[in-house]
């Protein structure tokens, strides 16, 4: 892994944690389809900085990450925030292994314990709409087509539905975002985190780690059952959500590809343009 020495606007924040360091540092980026993130290591200590966008990623907001993480330090589900300037967030590193894929189906109940666990927590006051999240998307990129066009415009003529329950929701649930240590699972990676209804989370994991029906159907029942929720009610809502999770991929990584050039994020793009 390429090292590459600390931005002059984290060094501050590195500073301020060691005083009296004499290491320089290091900046090891880490994978992610951002590419915002990344592991500092001066001696034998380690932290998680996060940069903010410098071309804007609607909905990617460092200030309202931070106060969320803050909002949970209590509950001991997410990493503690150290401190922030207006371009870092610096953050403990956790340690522990990233779940692989195949993991996925055994952590299952691990998973649904702690997006239940999750979703009890008070509300943070960012309540997450789709709709204008959409519209933002669709008003900063620059490829745009009738198809597009005519699914935004459907779904605003729907309206988006009414929650069935609200919580406070990750919105990034993938193995990648999911350590393994020895206590259990640990969510990072926050950034898209905010209030809405549960039932879009799960339509998020679902689509976003290509679930099959049985794993759908374990998915949805363990989570009624630990939420005590109507499984027949949460699959109809999970289902009302799938079309504007569909629209919201395919969007940004549109706009991804376009601020980057990378041709991966054309292919996801691609890709995600053929299921709408």
């Amino acid at each position: 892994m390429a090292a590459y020495s600390i931005d002059s606007e984290l060094q501050p924040l590195i500073d301020a944690q060691q005083p009296a360091a004499s290491s320089a540092g290091c900046f090891y980026p880490l994978n992610g389809l951002t590419g915002l993130s990344g592991r500092v290591v001066c001696g034998s200590q380690q932290w998680l900085a996060r940069r903010t966008p410098l071309s804007p990623i609607p909905f990617i907001c460092r200030q309202r990450e931070r106060r969320i993480l803050r909002h949970l330090a209590a509950s001991g589900m997410a990493p503690r925030v150290l401190a922030s300037n207006a371009r870092w967030l610096l953050l403990e590193w956790l340690p522990g292994q990233p779940a692989a894929p195949a993991d996925l189906p055994a952590l299952q109940p691990q998973l649904v314990a702690l997006m239940a666990q999750l979703h009890r927590q008070p509300l943070s006051g960012y309540r997450l709409r789709l709709l204008p999240l959409l519209q933002h998307y669709w008003q900063r990129c620059r490829q745009r087509h009738p198809r597009w066009l005519r699914r935004l415009r459907r779904l605003a003529q729907q309206g988006e539905p009414p929650p069935l329950r609200l919580g406070l929701l990750h919105m990034d649930i993938h193995p990648g975002n999911l350590l393994r240590q020895p206590a259990g699972l640990r969510l990072i990676d926050w950034e898209y985190a905010a209030d809405g209804d549960v039932a879009l989370e799960l339509a998020a994991v679902i689509d976003g780690n290509a679930l099959d029906a049985a794993q759908q159907q374990r998915l949805l029942s363990d989570y009624a059952r630990a939420s005590r929720l109507d499984i027949d009610a949460l699959r109809r809502q999970v289902a009302r959500w799938r079309p504007w999770l569909q629209l919201l991929a395919a969007s940004w990584y549109q706009l991804r590809w376009e601020q980057s050039g990378e041709e991966a994020l054309r292919q996801h793009a691609l890709q995600a343009w053929r299921q709408i």
